[in-house]
């Protein structure tokens, strides 16, 4: 992907939406959600628009 959206950074150069050569991602909206009943620490959060780009 080589469109990022300066709006959202992200790290995860596994993802699909990940930009090449830069830390962000290239979706125009990402959905956060949690794997918690009652989330209380930041490893509970997940971005639920992650695709493997395996």
């Amino acid at each position: 992907m080589d469109n990022p959206n300066r709006s959202i950074e992200c790290t995860v150069s596994e993802c699909k939406y990940h930009c090449k050569g830069c830390d962000y991602c290239s979706l125009n909206t990402v959905q956060i959600g949690t794997h918690e009943a009652h989330p209380t620490e930041e490893q509970c959060v997940d971005c639920m628009s992650f695709q493997y780009k395996g």
